[in-house]
């Protein structure tokens, strides 16, 4: 099925293109278009992206410099500078955005039985949370954050089984991280894990009408009113599990059901932890370490900074950010398919590392992958911070 093809032009075959023309039409891309379509804007980004390319004019040299091998790669036209970055600024972000929507179910159902998210549970499990890209305001004149900074924000669900996101909203550094929850739509079932950012009691009973779950953090000050507890095994670090109901005029307007309050201490630490939840099923040791699995969306913002291009960007305009933004995810999730589909057990960051070397090169990708010996290097990770350390 690959003979002969560049790695670059293997990787690009698990994006369905029939799929990706029916989210061109659907905003009509191609209007006016002869030769540099929507698909070969998706590859230059792509090729940008997975080579770490530090702007246009050095994609444009890279995929240049043998112009012969364009078409080996799926791009039908010369690239231009001039017209690349003109269709990022107009042709629009959702075309990628929605491509990415394509992708998303296909990588979750490869990655629904993950063994690395050891806790068995029939729910959908979520992270949400948003990390912040600084930019430069004289630049990006849009993207208000304080007086003399400029920056976006990245609001990201994720699927804690595969680290996959499912929903992103890219807004300016002012929009409040709890203001996801207000464009949010809540799966019947599915259980949310935020941090204390997103104490909203409002908010959060919104997510209890939805029949959805959520999980989070107590603030310093909540006030609440005890109704009864539940024995705890304190061996396991439990100090209480209560049913209670806010106080306060506000909060128990806001939430007029009760609460689920558990007293949690991390026997590393030995700091103390209180949870706040509408799950009154699962165990409270349960409740701590869904908490605990938080942090991979935290992780999960470290690897698409240091390993695809979301911090130095290739326009200026809000529509070029939100373009380079989605083709960055989607190849995240191309190449996360690549490593279930091909059975490759590497890590991602190894996985991508690799293409990016050898994008030009013509070897199949199976092989590519299966070759060499990566061995991971053992640190001495006893100073390391606990993951409730935060």
């Amino acid at each position: 099925m690959f003979e002969g093809k560049f790695v670059f032009a293997q990787l690009m075959a698990f994006a369905p293109k029939y799929e990706f023309k029916k989210c061109v039409d659907r905003y009509m891309g191609n209007k006016k278009v002869r030769k540099f379509t929507c698909w070969n804007q998706f590859l230059c980004l792509c090729f940008g992206q997975l080579t770490h390319r530090e702007s246009l004019r050095d994609i444009v040299l890279c995929l240049s410099a043998d112009a012969s091998k364009l078409h080996h790669l799926g791009i039908q036209s010369k690239v231009k500078r001039s017209t690349f970055g003109k269709a990022n600024e107009v042709r629009d972000w959702r075309i990628f955005a929605d491509f990415a929507m394509v992708l998303i179910p296909e990588a979750r159902a490869l990655y629904i039985d993950d063994e690395e998210f050891a806790l068995e549970l029939d729910n959908t499990v979520y992270a949400l949370d948003a990390t912040t890209i600084d930019l430069c305001l004289s630049v990006f004149k849009w993207a208000k954050f304080r007086k003399n900074k400029g920056a976006v924000k990245l609001h990201t669900l994720l699927d804690m089984r595969g680290s996959i996101p499912t929903f992103i909203w890219i807004t300016d550094g002012k929009v409040h991280d709890v203001n996801v929850l207000d464009v949010m739509e809540f799966e019947l079932g599915a259980i949310y894990v935020v941090d204390r950012g997103y104490v909203d009691f409002g908010r959060l009973y919104k997510i209890h009408l939805a029949k959805a779950f959520f999980v989070t953090r107590a603030k310093v000050n909540f006030q609440f009113r005890r109704l009864y507890s539940t024995t705890v095994d304190k061996d396991a670090g439990l100090l209480c599990d209560q049913v209670v109901r806010p106080n306060g005029k506000k909060p128990a307007a806001e939430y007029p059901e009760k609460i689920r309050r558990i007293k949690y201490r991390d026997k590393q630490t030995g700091k103390t932890y209180v949870f706040l939840t509408n799950n009154f099923e699962l165990p409270a040791l349960t409740i701590a370490m869904l908490y605990k699995y938080r942090w991979r969306i935290e992780l999960f913002f470290k690897w698409i900074k240091q390993h695809l291009k979301v911090q130095v960007f290739w326009g200026e305009s809000a529509n070029s950010v939100k373009t380079q933004v989605w083709t960055a995810i989607c190849t995240y999730l191309l190449v996360a398919i690549i490593k279930k589909k091909m059975g490759v057990k590497k890590s991602l960051n190894t996985i991508l590392q690799i293409l990016s070397v050898y994008a030009m090169d013509k070897t199949p990708v199976n092989e590519l992958l299966a070759n060499g010996d990566y061995k991971k290097e053992h640190k001495d990770i006893s100073n390391q911070l606990s993951i409730f350390d935060i």
